[in-house]
């Protein structure tokens, strides 16, 4: 594994870039020289591995002839059939690093990826190439290559694990230092992990509509490691609109083995829905919260509008029935949104929410608690939906699980949570299955005040159709209204400051007043 002392100086580089350029580029500087050498590193293990059984006259695929074993190391399909990536001569770290203090690394490194490209099919036009025009100073960037060096990513399988390890890392630095914008591609690995334990993907079609960086996948490919599953056995779809995510989302996954279908390019998935026919078994989404610039006038009257046309100014409901639009009969959906989505009765919100209630279509919902994202402080909860709630499990028809976990978690640092996998998240994830009837543990479900309740769709109709876990978990209301604490802050003092003006002025009137009739 990556020592943190090793992830720091790499970050430290990184952060570096920022003095000379924008955060979304250095973002992809950094992550496309980390995957040069992870490809080079694998590309290098193969052929040590091809080089010795080569020698060995026991072996399937001995040679006796020194200068014919030379000759079969560069024979791309004794890499490709063991799943790792040919690397032409050009394309090899040692070559980068060797030429790193002499002029033109920038267009060296983008030659290097256009050659890995070129030669591998999984990659094309998925490589940021953009080291030689951002200009970057030179020795900066030969820093980062002298950095980059050090990490060793050997070792079969478990190159995987230190690869997803500075990855993952990497991608919350990102998204911290970016702030809002930086959260667009990146949803923090507690929230991930607690969506995959609860939709448990195991067999079949796996869909993310705004896919980022591709967490949501890679976590369950994990999942599924863990569980003695293949992750052959799942197949992978995802849309994303920004150009530069969609190619890191496609290298995240490339790098791993991964098959997938992104799409044929980057686009709205509104819009422009590239999977139109997809009927998934498990789909996971954090989409934006509260998009307000969604609409189109060619999505009047579109059939994912089952449950009523979405309000223009706000895309949380359209989210949500386009993922039910994709979802399979007997597939289940989690999903990431604003906690207004729960109760907001603005425009059509309210009456989309009753006929997603009425229809049985909400299996159950969860309270977060604050400061888990690192790009927003708007409060923020999880939809599950189905369409069936006789499937994966037992029969729930008329019943919601409602869970509050506003109160799991740890502080980081002063302004970060984030959940415990064996505390925090297998809370959640257990009383979820426990309820569902499929837990591994096979302990019955029981409700838990001020945490969970299984709640029968009679009592949500009598709350208006509100899906706030606070509300029938019977732990304290708070007000969920999305606006962030700062903001609310100013704006009440605001507020108060000219009612105290106002106040001030008034007395001031009143005493002349007084003083003219002799008081």
């Amino acid at each position: 594994m990556v020592s943190i002392e090793l992830k720091k100086k790499l970050w430290a580089a990184a952060d570096q870039l920022r003095a000379n350029m924008d955060a979304a580029e250095y973002k992809h500087i950094v992550l496309g020289l980390i995957f040069l050498k992870y490809v080079s590193d694998t590309f290098e293990e193969r052929r040590a591995e091809l080089r010795r059984r080569f020698a060995d006259p026991n072996d399937s695929y001995a040679l006796s002839n020194t200068a014919t074993i030379e000759t079969e190391l560069e024979d791309r399909d004794y890499y490709t059939e063991a799943n790792v990536f040919w690397l032409p001569a050009e394309a090899r770290w040692e070559r980068i690093q060797n030429a790193a203090k002499q002029p033109g690394l920038g267009k060296n490194i983008d030659n290097a990826l256009e050659a890995i490209e070129k030669e591998n099919y999984r990659l094309k036009n998925i490589l940021d190439k953009r080291f030689a025009r951002t200009e970057l100073e030179q020795s900066k960037l030969a820093r980062l290559v002298d950095l980059v060096s050090t990490i060793g990513f050997g070792g079969g399988e478990k190159a995987k694990d230190v690869l997803g390890e500075v990855y993952e890392y990497f991608l919350g630095q990102f998204a911290s230092a970016e702030g809002k914008k930086g959260g667009q591609f990146y949803t923090p690995a507690a929230v991930v992990k607690t969506i995959v334990g609860v939709i448990a993907p195991h067999k079949g079609k796996v869909y993310d509509p705004c896919c980022g960086s591709g967490g949501m996948f890679v976590q369950s490919e994990k999942f599924l490691e863990s569980h003695g599953g293949r992750f052959g056995d799942i197949s992978i779809y995802g849309q994303e609109a920004n150009p530069t995510t969609w190619r890191l989302v496609a290298m995240n996954l490339a790098i791993r083995g991964m098959d997938f279908n992104l799409g044929k390019e980057p686009t709205d998935t509104f819009t422009r829905n590239q999977h139109p026919d997809l009927r998934a078994d498990f789909i996971m989404a954090n989409p934006p919260f509260n998009i307000s610039d969604w609409w189109s006038e060619k999505l009047a009257g579109d059939a994912r509008w089952a449950f009523g046309t979405p309000p223009q100014g706000n895309a949380n409901y359209a989210w949500l029935q386009h993922i039910l639009y994709h979802l399979k009969p007997s597939g289940i959906a989690g999903v990431v949104l604003a906690n207004g989505s729960m109760s907001s009765n603005q425009n059509s919100e309210g009456t989309i929410r009753k006929a997603m209630v009425d229809g049985d279509v909400v299996d159950c919902m969860v309270a977060l608690p604050p400061q888990l994202f690192l790009n927003t402080q708007i409060p923020a909860c999880l939809w599950f939906l189905t369409k069936d709630k006789k499937a994966n499990g037992r029969n729930r028809k008329g019943e919601v699980l409602f869970i509050d976990a506003r109160k799991l978690g740890y502080l980081v640092d002063r302004v970060n949570r984030d959940f415990d996998d064996e505390k925090d998240i297998a809370k959640i994830t257990n009383a979820y299955h426990r309820w569902r009837g499929d837990a591994d543990d096979k302990t019955p479900y029981a409700d838990e005040p001020g945490f969970c309740k299984a709640v029968k769709l009679a009592e949500i109709q009598k709350h208006d159709y509100v899906l706030t876990p606070g509300r029938y978990v019977g732990s304290e209301a708070v007000e969920d209204d999305d606006e962030v604490f700062a903001e609310k802050m100013e704006r009440l003092t605001k507020q108060l400051y000219e009612q105290m003006e106002e106040g001030t002025r008034l007395d001031t009137s009143i005493r002349k007043q007084l003083k003219k009739v002799g008081f």
